[in-house]
């Protein structure tokens, strides 16, 4: 995804941001841990995704794609920060809304569909750059 396409999603992601971030400051409610842990948690979340982005640069796509193999910054650790960092944003959102226990099940849910997407994700970049990407991923975590 480049030139418009990208810039267009980026905007879009800029939003939510926002309004995500909107949604927990008026949230009515106490201010105790559970919603100070889960704000944090939050932008966590949103920070690590925006460095996973920008580092990721053009290799950035929807769907599994082999542009190039980024193994420099936050990708020398882990090899899916963008599905990590979210995960740790929907955690954040739900402490920090004292939201029900079912939306932990779905955060499970969502902890499944990324897994499947991280596997298919490796299956295109093993395919695309071999020794290089499987030594890639012994030295890092998911």
């Amino acid at each position: 995804m480049q030139g418009p396409p990208l810039n267009t999603f980026t905007v879009m992601q800029v939003v939510a941001v926002a309004v995500l971030l909107w949604i927990v400051f008026s949230h009515p409610g106490p201010w105790d841990a559970r919603r100070a842990i889960g704000t944090a948690l939050l932008v966590t979340g949103i920070a690590g995704i925006a460095v996973a982005r920008y580092q990721l640069g053009k290799s950035f796509s929807v769907t599994a794609q082999a542009r190039h193999l980024i193994t420099h910054g936050i990708y020398s650790k882990i090899r899916n920060p963008i599905y990590v960092f979210g995960s740790v944003l929907i955690a954040g959102m739900i402490l920090a809304l004292h939201a029900r226990p079912l939306w932990w099940l779905a955060l499970g849910v969502m902890g499944v569909v990324q897994a499947l997407r991280a596997r298919r994700e490796a299956q295109v970049l093993e395919a695309a750059f071999g020794d290089a990407y499987r030594q890639y991923r012994r030295k890092t975590w998911f």
